[in-house]
């Protein structure tokens, strides 16, 4: 049986603002609770026009606020940009204020550029090479087990849900050793799909965390009434992903009719190959997709994201899918 959860970017949409991004994300959050989303990320990115999400622990507290029970927190947090006590304050903060809702899945990328990355840690010398300690001390210190010889206050104690994030073999193999649940970003970068979760599940050690593998793969699903027009509405996705590909981020543009048509070849078979974790359609079509990809992954939970310019339109894309993930559930 596959639950579901909600990927947010806290798009900025093209004619939009940050503070109406950051309310369209609590509004959000609350659709998402009442369509049965067992909990909502946001995820770390610096110098992005189009998102909102850069100070993510303040976003976690202000759509944790807006709801009242949907698990809530960070897909991920992008541990090297961090000194592991600072997380621990931050993460001890939320669970604090909301016990038993955080979520905090860790990931080794950037989430920027190196200028970016630079200015956020002063120096690169710690780099993505120590995620693996950083997670441990990470551990450590909401444990409180004296390890680190300090002391997280707020975070001592806390009760703060760990994940390991990957695009690749390396946090499958480190979730595995860790005992701790992963997530896959199949939604954007989908070559490794099979072989890492089949990685994981092969080499995973029962922790006090997790007693048994469970798995999390990303997808987009971009729905809408026909099939017409949710090809239409994922054009604000692939104008977006095509900027950023070519070096040019930009806030999501609104859709655009004949965009596809419009690019190269070659620019086409990038977004199809990168994107290709995707439902684009009417009911049916997500219906259909959704399950095809259940039934690859095997993965005890979708996050799912929908990248939609109109924010009522997204709400109803949502809707659709969470539709088709409860009659998934109620055949299985």
């Amino acid at each position: 049986m596959t639950d579901y959860a909600l990927l947010d970017l806290v798009p900025v949409v093209e004619g939009g603002s940050v503070a109406q991004a950051l309310a369209n994300a609590a509004d959000l959050a609350r659709h998402a609770e009442a369509l049965g989303f067992r909990r909502y990320w946001c995820a770390e990115h610096h110098g992005m026009a189009g998102i909102a999400s850069a100070a993510t622990a303040v976003v976690i507290g202000h759509v944790a606020a807006a709801t009242r029970h949907i698990r809530v927190g960070a897909g991920g947090i992008m541990l090297p940009n961090h000194a592991p006590l600072v997380i621990a304050e931050q993460f001890g903060t939320l669970d604090a204020l909301f016990p038993g809702r955080i979520d905090l899945g860790l990931g080794r990328a950037p989430g920027s550029d190196q200028r970016v990355a630079q200015a956020l840690r002063r120096t690169l010398a710690s780099d993505a090479n120590a995620f693996p300690q950083d997670v441990l001390e990470l551990q450590s210190l909401f444990a409180d087990d004296g390890r680190t010889g300090i002391r997280a206050v707020p975070g001592a104690g806390a009760n703060v849900s760990l994940w390991i994030l990957g695009s690749s073999l390396f946090g499958a193999q480190l979730a595995a050793a860790l005992g701790l649940p992963y997530a896959f970003a199949s939604h954007f970068a989908p070559d490794a799909l099979d072989e890492a979760l089949a990685l994981y599940r092969r080499h995973f050690r029962p922790s006090a965390a997790l007693a048994a593998p469970y798995i999390m793969a990303g997808f987009n699903v971009i729905a809408a009434d026909t099939d017409s027009e949710a090809a239409f509405l994922a054009t604000s996705q692939a104008q977006a992903f095509v900027a950023l590909r070519t070096g040019a981020p930009r806030q999501l543009p609104p859709p655009l009719s004949g965009y596809r048509e419009s690019l190269s070849a070659g620019a086409r078979a990038m977004l199809d190959h990168v994107l290709q974790c995707s439902a684009i359609g009417s009911p049916a079509s997500v219906a259909r997709d959704i399950a095809a990809f259940v039934a690859r992954t095997g993965a005890n939970e979708l996050m799912l994201t929908s990248s939609i310019h109109d924010h009522d339109r997204r709400k109803h894309s949502l809707a659709i899918a969470a539709s088709a993930m409860r009659d998934l559930k109620e055949a299985a």
